[in-house]
């Protein structure tokens, strides 16, 4: 049995350069929380922002790589979680042959969620990793000890959240909303832009 998530947000977790993915039930209330690295959470947000980087990142590559080939991503699976991290399957269609077996990618889970936004396919998870890992939407986040840990030994550290982004003018908002995408920092240029948006 499986349950099919929904990206509920993505926000820095404790460990420096980390971030926790928030995955919620479409038709429930738990959520599962799963760690990744700064890297799959720019891939994750910018997809979510609808934000393009001047050139291709790995995940474009990727996604692009399997359109050329006539490839289509129709599902990502989080299918067990052994010893704190999660497995996950990218499940891929032939566009050109409706016959053709569908191909399953053994996968990390945040790069799974990555190609999951950007070919806007259902997320779905075993109902044994839903009962052991997620948690009732009720519950505080932040007093929720996730069991899943980081997949990257050495994580990326994007731009640091301490600022007070309601210190700054609508022009200094601008200009840093400009720096994060030129360096390719898509969550602090998300940040920035909700603080934008927020006033006008």
């Amino acid at each position: 049995m499986r349950t099919e998530l929904e990206i509920r947000n993505i926000v820095p977790a404790h460990s420096h350069g980390a971030y926790t993915l928030y995955l919620k039930e479409k038709f429930g209330t738990r959520v599962l929380p799963i760690i990744i690295g700064g890297f799959e959470a720019q891939a994750i947000a910018m997809e979510l922002e609808k934000m393009k980087p001047s050139r291709p990142l790995t995940h474009d590559l990727f996604a692009n790589t399997l359109r050329e080939f006539h490839l289509h991503v129709v599902e990502v699976s989080i299918d067990h979680l052994e010893e704190g991290v999660y497995f996950a399957t990218i499940t891929c269609s032939d566009s050109l042959k409706s016959d053709a077996p569908r191909i399953k990618l053994d996968s990390r889970t945040s790069d799974a969620i990555a190609m999951a936004t950007k070919f806007q396919c259902p997320i779905y998870c075993s109902e044994s990793v839903m009962n052991e890992s997620g948690f009732a939407d009720d519950k505080e986040e932040e007093d929720f000890d996730t069991p899943g840990r980081s997949e990257e030994k050495d994580i990326q550290p994007s731009a640091k959240n301490e600022d007070k982004l309601a210190g700054y003018s609508m022009d200094e908002l601008e200009q840093l909303l400009e720096e994060a995408i030129n360096i390719e920092d898509y969550i602090r240029a998300a940040q920035i832009r909700d603080e934008i948006k927020r006033r006008k």
